[in-house]
């Protein structure tokens, strides 16, 4: 019994290193001025804002004010938050406040766009499905710095390509581990965790692009995004 309990207690101290090594993917140093709570926060914003390239162009375009972003960009992140699919234009635009916050000046066009339909009969908006390919959009933190009552975050980006999983049967396939140039960096198998692969790309990181993602804090502590630049 004594040793099932070292064993359990072992294990949960190991869950516990993977969960923090999870959440702290900070490469330097500066984890120490930012708190798990803090990047986590962080990394769940991005989450919000970091698109498909094949629908947006590029999964995190660079602008140097958030009303300089690209349209599509933008109104893409408001529908992918969004848990429903017929809409007025009130919740299109309170989504849009929520998630960007008031600097934004842009407002979602009436008409409606490629990807969210107008319908005259019942005054509301229709997202329309957006075609996928296999490869799937992957950031990683990599600096944080605190800045201005906000964060200066850079991170890597890089492709996970499935297209090998898509073209076989076989239980076991590599997934391609690919830049933004559509170079393929390596390749990793399929049942490798997550950690792993981000281990391969921090390995790897100058053959990936970087960005420098500036967040600003509001009054309640919500962050919203004010430029991303290419580095």
């Amino acid at each position: 019994m004594k040793k099932l309990i070292i064993i359990m207690i072992i294990l949960l101290i190991i869950f516990i290193g993977m969960y923090i090594y999870k959440q702290n993917k900070i490469i330097t140093n500066q984890a120490s001025e930012v708190s798990v709570d803090e990047i986590t926060q962080i990394e769940t914003y991005l989450q919000k804002i970091y698109m498909w390239r094949e629908i947006t162009g590029q999964a995190l375009p660079a602008f140097d004010s958030i009303n300089n972003a690209p349209d599509v960009w933008l109104w893409e992140v408001v529908k992918k938050n969004l848990e429903e699919y017929e809409l007025s234009y009130e919740q299109l635009e309170n989504k849009k406040k929520e998630i960007f916050g008031e600097d934004l000046q842009k407002v979602f066009p009436r008409e409606g766009y490629e990807f969210m339909e107008y319908d005259e009969e019942t005054d509301s908006y229709y997202a329309i499905g957006s075609g996928l390919d296999n490869q799937e959009d992957v950031f990683l933190l990599d600096k944080i710095e605190k800045k201005n009552n906000g964060y200066v975050v850079q991170i890597v980006e890089y492709l996970e390509d499935y297209s090998q999983g898509y073209e076989t049967t076989d239980d076991e396939y590599n997934i391609q581990i690919t830049n933004l140039n559509d170079e393929v960096v390596g390749e990793v198998k399929h049942t490798e965790s997550e950690t792993n692969i981000q281990q391969f790309v921090k390995d790897n990181i100058e053959q990936f692009t970087k960005k420098e993602v500036n967040l600003q804090k509001d009054e309640n502590g919500n962050l919203y995004v004010t430029s991303v630049q290419k580095i």
